[in-house]
């Protein structure tokens, strides 16, 4: 094999780290898009990284976390995949063998996944064999690039013939006898490899190398992309376009008027499904088909239920506000929303299932094997509880949870919003730990009452004289009784609130301010029905729900 220079082995460990990428892809649109390698690899990123890690992404990248894990995973392979290609171009082996390990690291992620079979290997294994080839090809086959060097003759003769050596001695050895010798034939030039830093002179072995390696990665390209969208086509949106919601036998209230003070930057009372913030594990949204979904309601309960979607659909329905809020929120942030849900009360159920005594959790299973642990309790309180199949007059979009999903008020969603949900559970706190316990967040996940400024915005600049400040606060199933502000530390002021439909919804408030020129400071805190007012000390998310109160600093001209 020649030696060829360290960035064309980068680049040919690269392209077969992509050929191996993208042929898994449209293997993976047979075998499920879990299956394929880098989204298998990375949901066993997102079950084993440290929690820290976890919260510092959801802190950065927000709703994007899962997009910048894929990046970085991607980012990560290939610089792996170019020390690969330069260890290759040396010995070969060592590159197919590299190969061979990342292919049985993605079969062996892809086999971890709930409810995974052996056929979910085959991507990784297809795009390993695709991957080891493409390396041979650009390192040892038909294009590789021959870069030579020209290296001076070396002389078979003495430039100046050495003077003949009379006597014996010579005589002795055979010399050729003195006089001119008949110059010597001409020597060829020597070609011979040079090392990687070497001079190339063979551009079109150059070209040949390139020219492939960019065919391979434009084909590398196309079937990533193109069984990205077969695996699209293969979706269920076709069938949530189909379903028809039921009339619900209990509607919401209307919205009260005045409930959203429609200002700008102002989160509005109603938050549309698009904008919905969405946090879960899944790192491809679970594609459920609502023909075959099945719910099993099973565990330490005496009459197990099981229900088709149908079933679901044909029983009585209420239509609810609820507002949504993940324990990751930090003080401030908008991991938080309100909807209007149509679904099922899972008292109901449960009532028909009659749970065991003891039986104090209700532990929801997602299609992707996520689970959760609700207290029983709270979900036989006579609280809106619901097996959600709507979401502000629609079917669930697939990425909150189509067919199925759970809305429990006053809980946060790591106890309780179970998404594409397929089983519930009647089990105990001491018996089973849901996903999120063993990682450190606690068993139970009360929302606390919490207040957010939304305008004036942070490092704002305003005009001098009266301003707006609002914005909104929540402490679901128990409703906010006051809202106060206070400027620079001075003394708190009680702010309006607006109308809201229920205790379960979060409501806005605003607070007209005299602003005067400087640098200012303001805070917000609230205070529940039960008359406890959010404290003053900042915590963490970790382990239950983060702390403090909201503070915004803006310059007033």
């Amino acid at each position: 094999m020649s030696s060829i220079s360290r960035g064309h082995a980068a680049l040919a460990g690269i392209t077969a780290a992509a050929v191996a990428i993208g042929a898994a892809e449209p293997v993976a649109v047979l075998t499920g898009a879990r299956s394929a390698p880098l989204i298998a690899v990375g949901g066993v990123v997102v079950d084993l990284v440290p929690e820290p890690v976890k919260q510092f992404a959801i802190a950065v990248f927000g709703t994007y976390d899962k997009i910048a894990l894929l990046i970085g995973t991607a980012v990560l392979l290939a610089a792996v995949a170019a020390l690969l290609g330069v260890l290759a171009a040396r010995r070969l082996r060592v590159g197919l063998a590299g190969i061979a390990a990342f292919a049985v690291l993605g079969s062996a992620a892809a086999l971890t996944r709930t409810g995974a079979n052996v056929f979910d290997a085959l991507p990784s294994l297809v795009g390993g064999a695709l991957g080891g080839l493409t390396l041979w090809l650009l390192l040892a086959g038909p294009l590789q690039p021959h870069i030579w060097a020209w290296t001076p003759p070396t002389p078979s003769t003495p430039p100046h013939p050495e003077p003949p050596t009379a006597g014996p001695e010579r005589a002795a050895e055979g010399a050729a006898p003195a006089g001119p010798q008949p110059p010597s034939a001409p020597v060829p030039p020597v070609v011979r490899p040079v090392a990687a830093h070497g001079e190339e002179s063979d551009p079109e072995g150059r070209r040949r190398f390139l020219t492939g390696a960019g065919a391979l990665l434009g084909a590398a390209a196309v079937a990533g992309l193109g069984g990205h969208w077969l695996a699209g086509r293969r979706g269920v949106s076709s069938a949530r376009q189909a379903v028809v919601l039921p009339t619900p036998s209990a509607p919401a209230p209307a919205v009260p008027a005045g409930a959203d003070l429609g200002l700008a930057r102002l989160a509005p009372y109603v938050t549309p499904n698009a904008d919905f913030y969405r946090i879960d594990t899944a790192l491809v949204v679970p594609q459920v088909d609502p023909a075959t979904w099945r719910l099993r309601i099973h565990g330490r309960v005496r009459k197990p239920i099981e229900l088709s979607f149908a079933d679901l659909l044909a029983r009585p329905m209420v239509e609810r506000y609820v507002t949504l809020a993940c324990v990751s929120n930090e003080v401030g942030d908008d991991l938080i929303g309100n909807a209007r849900w149509l679904g099922v009360p899972i008292k109901e159920l449960l009532d028909e299932a009659e749970p065991e005594e003891g039986a104090d959790q209700v532990v929801g299973r997602s299609a992707d094997g996520w689970t959760c642990g609700t207290p029983t309790a709270a979900l036989r309180d006579g609280r809106d509880a619901l097996l959600a199949v709507g979401m502000n007059g629609e079917p669930l979009p697939v990425e909150h949870g189509f067919p199925v999903r759970m809305v429990v008020p006053g809980l946060y969603g790591y106890v309780s919003a179970c998404k594409w949900v397929t089983e519930l559970e009647l089990t105990s706190f001491a018996d089973f730990d849901a996903y999120w316990v063993p990682r450190g967040w606690s068993a139970q996940g009360p929302i606390k009452t919490q207040s957010r400024i939304d305008t004036p915005r942070p490092r704002g600049r305003l005009s001098a004289g009266p301003v707006t400040v609002a914005g909104v606060a929540w402490a679901q199933h128990r409703g906010v009784r006051t809202v106060e502000v206070r400027v620079d530390g001075g003394p708190w002021r009680e702010a309006t609130l607006a109308p809201a439909v229920s205790v379960d919804t979060w409501v806005q408030w605003s607070w007209r301010w005299d602003a005067t020129p400087g640098e200012h400071t303001l805070q917000v805190r609230a205070t529940d029905a039960e008359g406890v007012t959010q404290p003053e000390q900042r915590r963490p998310v970790a382990p239950d729900g983060a702390t403090g109160w909201h503070t915004v600093k803006v310059t007033v001209g």
